[in-house]
């Protein structure tokens, strides 16, 4: 009984082998195709159907990477009549790639078969439909995806879109306002205002797709009502670039001829933004809540002077710098108070969606505008839409045609979300340092002129109404705090800039320093991430300060240098060298480093002025207790007190001269005086006796 069991189950086996093996590389199969046939959509037209019977057409193509032909394909769409209910739906049915949230109906009529595919062979589909054919009957965004099946079964992960059907509505679908925020900021690629780089990153964005060069494409054809940010910094660079320049290396500088695509750059972006708003980002894009934080408050607002100034002469004379963004989009309050009370007065700020959050949260997308109170007075906080930005600057590649159909329906939604009557403000503002697709990017703003819903505006006319929601006030996080430049980082840039100060207070007009550019380059939001590179900047440009502030000195000081005074009493002149071209005002300030044997009293009522590339001298009156040597310490101040270079030490040595001594002295004068007048009126009387003896010889005669 045991052997027939064991024969019927190695026959049983034997049977099913085969069929075991065939279902097994059937799978096999299955699975490679799943894996290895790609469908792309190129193009849907119209984008937006309008009417019931509008023809759509769809098209694109299906790759075959199998190895292997591949036969009796289809190509179909999947479609349901049912409308996204509001924004969240909507992206997780994009990011979903579970079969069972597909669209379930196939449509028979709306596809294409394909008879034979060969191995790397690629054929272009297209098939039709229309708003009444899908079942759409009112204004909404609808699910749509486009799959591949092998003899009715499908053999890959179908391609998921939108649908936007925008058929006349009865109100009117409200147009919402859109602001559209794009940045040209880049990092600080000089120490100094001379023409040496620390790198020549810049030669490369210029070039063919380089970054530069696609936010000049961009800027050609972007419409007038996009704001730009601008990074005067870069402005700058370029600018120097225009001629023969110097890049730093291993083994110390690189000479570079002029690069003309620098000229050729400025030219472009002044030509394409003449008419566009422009907001000129503080000089360098300082870490604005970092200095706030760390007691670097007058740099914002000379950040912003200079890169208003800057801005307007070598790209748009018209542009403002009352708009601030934050780097990240986020800002405490002690940043903002810094903006609002600077020259310019900021009364705008660009953030991010979780620096401002409504207050409670809602289901619907809010009002981009919002009023926030300042030490100076309320300021317009205006808040990116973090969806549409994205799609400004995805995280991963993407065609240019799901892209547009994803935008299209984000704002289409808005416009039809349950409650909203009045037009509504919305912000889009991808990244800072992006690096941006100008063919994605022309597309969308290309869309957005013509969506019936949109009306695009500039950043500045965006301004709080009825419509906005309250918000939480500002939410900045620990994180966010760790982000900021970091005291230790800062503390060597607050010295050198104070160092920097006062190459300016030493001069007799208080000619501004040719360091404010260099500091604030040391304080931009760029060395968050490279504080290495940062440091290296600081220590050039500390470098550079410190030649510059060595152009004033007091000369002869050292210790072998030693300055003598007779007696008791007496003057020791000090002289000051001013190598500077320009003349300057400062105090000398002299102190006993031994008052018990040495006393200097020099009240300087009025500063020393010592023309350009001239030295000053001012005698000190010192007053020695014993014989010896005693030292001073000598420091340079400029006409507010603050002590200017090192101070330097100087030695006194007395000579012994006592007052015996000099009486002595004047004695020994007194008698050699006496001699010298006994022997002229001596020299007298022998003339007149000679000229008396001539009388008499000439009477006898």
């Amino acid at each position: 009984m045991i052997r027939k069991a064991t024969l019927l189950v190695a026959l049983s086996t034997a049977l099913l082998a085969p069929m075991m093996a065939a279902t097994a590389s059937s799978t096999a199969a299955t699975k490679v195709s799943r894996q290895t046939v790609a469908v792309t959509i190129s193009s849907i037209t119209p984008d937006v159907p309008r009417s019931p019977t509008d023809e759509i057409k769809f098209s694109g193509t299906v790759r075959n990477d199998t190895g292997t032909p591949q036969y009796n394909l289809r190509v179909s769409l999947r479609y349901v009549a049912q409308k996204f209910t509001d924004r969240a739906t909507m992206a997780a049915y994009q990011s979903d790639e579970n079969p069972a949230t597909l669209p379930w109906n196939v449509s028979d009529s709306s596809g294409m078969d394909i008879p034979a595919l060969a191995a790397g062979a690629s054929v272009r589909w297209e098939f039709t439909a229309t708003p009444v054919q899908l079942g759409y009957n009112s204004f909404g965004v609808y699910p749509v995806a486009v799959q591949v099946a092998q003899n009715r079964v499908p053999i890959m992960t179908p391609q998921r879109t939108y649908l936007t059907y925008a058929p006349p509505t009865v109100p009117k679908t409200p147009r919402n306002r859109l602001a559209i925020a794009l940045p040209v900021i880049d990092q600080p690629h000089r120490a100094t205002d001379d023409a040496t780089f620390i790198d020549d990153k810049l030669s490369e964005a210029l070039g063919d797709r380089g970054r530069l060069a696609d936010l000049a494409e961009i800027a050609q054809v972007a419409p007038k009502e996009v704001t730009w940010f601008i990074e005067p910094a870069l402005l700058d660079d370029l600018d120097t670039m225009k001629s023969a320049y110097r890049v730093k290396t291993k083994d110390g500088t690189q000479s570079k001829p002029a690069n003309p695509a620098a000229q050729e750059w400025l030219t472009t972006m002044r030509t394409s933004l003449a008419a566009s708003p422009v907001v000129a980002v503080p000089y360098a894009d300082p870490d604005v809540a970092a200095l706030a934080h760390q007691g670097l408050d007058t740099q914002t607002d000379k950040a912003m002077r200079i890169g208003g100034d800057l801005t307007r002469r070598l790209l748009n004379p018209g542009a403002k710098t009352t708009v601030n963004w934050p780097p990240a989009g986020v800002l405490d309050p002690d940043a903002l108070d810094l903006l609002s009370v600077s020259g310019d007065k900021v009364n705008r700020v660009l953030l991010n969606a979780t620096n401002l959050p409504p207050q409670p949260p809602v289901a619907f997308t809010p009002d981009a505008a919002s009023t926030l109170d300042s030490v100076n007075g309320p300021v317009t906080a205006l808040v990116a839409d973090p969806e549409l930005s994205r799609l400004f600057e995805p995280a991963s590649s993407t065609s240019v045609l799901l892209s547009s159909q994803r935008f299209i329906a984000e704002t289409a939604m808005i416009s039809s979300e349950v409650g909203q009557t009045s037009p509504r403000s919305l912000v889009i503002a991808p990244s800072r340092r992006w690096n941006p697709n100008p063919t994605l990017v022309t597309s969308l703003l290309g869309v957005a002129q013509r969506l019936p819903w949109l009306r695009l505006t500039p950043l500045e006319s965006l301004k709080p109404s009825r419509v906005s929601v309250p918000r939480a006030g500002l939410t900045y996080t620990e994180h966010d705090r760790k982000n900021e430049l970091t005291e230790k980082y800062l503390t060597p840039v607050k010295d050198v800039g104070a160092k920097a100060d006062l190459t300016s207070l030493i001069t007799e007009q208080r000619v501004p320093s040719g360091f404010d550019k260099a500091v604030l380059r040391l304080s931009s939001t760029a060395w968050r991430d490279h504080t290495r590179v940062g440091r290296s900047v600081t220590n050039q440009v500390k470098a550079a300060v410190t030649t510059k502030t060595d152009e004033v000195q007091i000369t002869g000081s050292g210790p072998d240098r030693s300055r003598a005074i007779a007696g008791s009493n007496g003057v020791v002149p000090i002289s000051v060298r001013n190598l500077l071209s320009i003349p300057i005002l400062l105090y000398i300030d002299v102190r006993s480093n031994n008052p018990d044997l040495l006393q200097v009293a020099f009240p300087q009522d009025k500063p020393l002025r010592i023309g350009g590339r001239q030295s000053g001298t001012v005698q000190v009156p010192m007053t020695a207790t014993t014989d010896g040597d005693a030292t001073v310490t000598v420091q340079l101040k400029t006409t507010d007190g603050r002590p200017y270079g090192k101070p330097q030490k100087l030695t006194i040595r007395t000579t012994g001269y006592t007052g015996i001594a000099l009486v002595i002295v004047g004695a020994a004068l007194t008698v050699m005086l006496a001699a010298v007048v006994m022997r002229v009126l001596r020299r007298r009387s022998e003339r007149k006796l000679a000229r008396a003896a001539k009388n008499r010889e000439s009477e006898a005669v």
